[in-house]
């Protein structure tokens, strides 16, 4: 992950308060999107503050120089390096870090599974695992899928208790409708080990069932996931 210097001109001393509310980092990505940020603008708002010498805008420039010039990049830098540079505390080293590391755990996932084809419960079950192996609470995702049944992105629905995860027919299709996707597999784990369905997993799948039917969706799986094994509700016969 090469990070790039992109120096933003405002002013040595400019505080984010002093600057025209258009050149606010925060307010150009509300208005104009993200893509229209600098990394120093994008780090600025991970960093959050600045110092009564630095803006948060320059502490983000000091930030990405001292990474390409002592660590290689950014996304290689550990707290203790990022605290030797003036006006970094473990708390913004800590958010830098942090942030480094999701946007490595996304292009992961995304480079293991751009345009991959799920055909089997098993697929599912593999792909989701690291999120769902050690997790002590029910957790109820959705992965998206194109027209040619590619996979687009993967969404945690709700997170429940260590018996349960809430979840509506509203809350699991509306990001799909907001994506655009064509199809939908859902999957949930069971924090017990055993994947085998209650009787509310067997009426929850009843009712995106139906709420598919409805919004010309396909609801291509439900799959429950336990350790080690999983279980299809498709090939149960819930969704014929």
């Amino acid at each position: 992950m090469i990070v790039c210097m992109c120096v933003l001109r405002i002013g040595e001393n400019m505080q984010i308060k002093e600057m025209p509310e258009y050149e606010r980092p925060q307010e150009k990505l509300i208005y104009g999107g993200v893509g229209g940020l600098s990394n120093s603008e994008l780090l600025a708002l991970i960093i959050r503050t600045g110092t009564s010498e630095r803006s948060v805008i320059q502490l983000a420039e000091d930030v990405l120089l001292y990474a390409s010039t002592h660590i290689g990049n950014l996304g290689m830098a550990e707290v203790n390096e990022l605290t030797k540079i003036e006006g970094i505390g473990v708390a913004k080293a800590c958010s830098i870090v942090a942030s480094m590391e999701l946007a490595k755990r996304f292009t992961s996932w995304e480079a293991r599974t751009h345009s991959r084809k799920l055909t089997e419960p098993s697929d599912v079950a593999e792909i989701l695992k690291e999120d769902m192996v050690h997790e002590k609470r029910e957790l109820f995702m959705a992965i998206l899928l194109n027209v040619k049944l590619e996979i687009e992105s993967k969404i945690i629905i709700s997170i429940g208790n260590i018996d349960a995860a809430p979840v509506h027919p509203r809350e699991v299709f509306r990001p799909a409708i907001r994506k655009g996707a064509a199809a939908i597999i859902v999957a949930h784990n069971h924090p017990s080990g055993d994947p085998s369905p209650s009787e509310e997993d067997k009426a929850v799948t009843t009712r995106l069932r139906e709420a598919a039917d409805l919004l010309g969706i396909k609801l291509l799986d439900h799959v429950i996931i336990g350790n080690g094994r999983h279980v299809s509700m498709r090939e149960k016969g819930f969704l014929n």
